[in-house]
């Protein structure tokens, strides 16, 4: 779903096919592509924390995670850099993967605590979309959800409301697991050949959300020229 919304907002930003990226059918298709994109983040944050715990001590937990989520910035700051360098207005400042960094540091606390992660997602979720039509003369705060006037960059995804549905994912993956085994019964699947090849990506998911994007723009800007 991510590099299909991505080949078609391409193919809108290279001029090669007009498509309204935003409104409509590709709209709602790009942001329920985001949301199970950081729903998933929550949901493997909670059952990495059930695993861990059953091995090692709770108390050197930290480490990991904030090791985690400063090695995710650290590609993050890559694109930013890569998107001035190539595009210069609407360079990515906090796009997904800043806020996955930043996210998964935020979430050790609320790791341990699986009840208060559904109404802290319903807050984080009703500031997010307040704050969404606001605008204020602030310009530091824009990783927060508050949107200076004047803002433009190509991928945004703040911490309000975007904190909102991890915390749901971590909700959901308490519920359905516990002490990292399922609650519920469900069919082996994982010789099929399809199976497999989700597998595969989702094994190396950070990999392919890191290239895709370039590789994606370098075959369209050939085709374009060409």
């Amino acid at each position: 779903m991510m590099i299909t919304f991505h080949l078609l907002f391409d193919l809108n930003y290279f001029g090669i096919v007009s498509l309204n990226i935003q409104g409509g059918l590709l709209w709602f298709f790009g942001r329920l592509t985001a949301f199970i994109f950081i729903f998933l983040v929550g949901t493997s944050l909670k059952l990495s924390y059930m695993r861990s715990i059953l091995s090692r001590y709770e108390s050197s937990l930290i480490l990991k995670y904030v090791k985690r989520g400063l090695r995710i910035l650290s590609y993050a700051f890559i694109i930013t850099i890569v998107t001035w360098l190539v595009i210069g207005e609407g360079y990515i400042i906090f796009g997904v993967l800043h806020f996955i960094g930043v996210a998964i540091i935020l979430s050790y606390p609320l790791l341990r605590h699986e009840k208060l992660n559904l109404p802290l997602a319903i807050l984080f979720i009703a500031a997010g979309l307040f704050l969404l039509n606001q605008r204020f003369d602030i310009g530091y705060l824009f990783w927060l959800g508050i949107i200076p006037r004047n803002f433009y960059t190509l991928d945004y995804f703040p911490i309000l409301p975007w904190m909102g549905v991890v915390s749901l994912g971590i909700y959901t993956a308490g519920k359905l697991y516990k002490n990292y085994k399922r609650r519920f019964p469900l069919k082996d699947f994982s010789s099929y050949k399809i199976v497999k090849f989700l597998a595969f990506l989702g094994r190396h998911s950070l990999f392919i959300y890191f290239i895709h994007q370039p590789i994606l723009m370098a075959i369209l800007f050939m085709v374009r020229t060409f």
